[in-house]
């Protein structure tokens, strides 16, 4: 009976103190991972990151910083942590190459949230799709398109492919290419043009716009027609436009010409 108490004794005298090292080792470094943490919240709040990006490097650096403090507890009470350091790295690459795609897919949102490409609410052409981006989550960017389907694109299918941001630029450059038939009032038609885009208030005045003739094609002589706008214009100058033309040159009898094709039976 002495001797048990005797090795309890010495148990507790040993290992007592590492012991209760090693709770307050826990207990403060937690305390601790707790207010860094919400200290580097704060810092990516004021640096307005998207608030998914930030909550889960968030939860990163707080999981990372408790796996330090327990292994820094184990390691005070003589435990040898070099073996849970093996396990957990077997553990985290199984994990990785179990997860990989959505692993891929989380390190691609990160990187289009820090390196902002797009931002909600602009319109872009990426992965083959185009519409308008509703919001950036760590495995998706969920897309809108002009008749209203939504479209879920994985962001490492983004982060791989070219991005085209029509959004962007505050202004774009509108193109077109108007025929008339080789019978016609070039001068005239040149000027007609000319007077159309002239009088759309929309049409930016600098970069000036351009009227000239590009192409001498098979059934028409071709005027190429570019003007620039504000982004949120394009669309409409776009359209009013071609029908302006249209309803002109009909007034002034300049044709545009159709492919036609001429049959004589002998």
């Amino acid at each position: 009976m002495d001797f048990n108490f005797d090795s309890i004794l010495n148990i507790l005298s040993v290992y007592g103190i590492k012991l209760i090292g090693s709770i307050f080792i826990f207990y403060i470094g937690k305390k601790v991972a707790k207010i860094l943490t919400n200290f580097s919240r704060k810092a990516m709040d004021r640096a307005r990151l998207d608030v998914t990006i930030s909550q889960f490097i968030g939860n990163v650096i707080y999981s990372g910083l408790l796996v330090f403090i327990i292994l820094a507890a184990l390691s005070n009470l003589g435990v040898n942590t070099t073996s849970f350091i093996a396990v957990l790295g077997a553990v985290g690459l199984a994990v990785g190459l179990a997860l990989q795609g959505t692993l891929s897919n989380i390190g691609a949102g990160v990187l289009l949230v820090f390196f902002r490409p797009f931002n909600v609410g602009d319109f872009i052409d990426t992965a083959g799709v185009m519409g308008v981006v509703e919001e950036i989550n760590l495995f998706s960017t969920l897309m809108k398109t002009g008749d209203n389907k939504q479209i879920i694109v994985p962001n490492s299918a983004i982060i791989g492919k070219n991005i085209i941001n029509y959004s962007k630029k505050e202004t774009r450059r509108v193109d077109f290419v108007f025929g008339i038939g080789y019978d016609d009032d070039l001068k005239l038609a040149k000027t007609t043009l000319q007077e159309i885009v002239d009088a759309d208030e929309r049409v930016l005045k600098e970069p000036a716009s351009l009227v000239v003739v590009s192409e001498l094609a098979d059934s028409s002589v071709n005027f190429t027609v570019r003007v620039w706008v504000k982004s949120v214009d394009y669309w409409e100058v776009y359209f009013d436009t071609i029908e302006k033309v249209k309803l002109t040159f009909d007034e002034k009898n300049i044709s545009i010409p159709y492919p036609q094709v001429d049959v004589h039976q002998k």
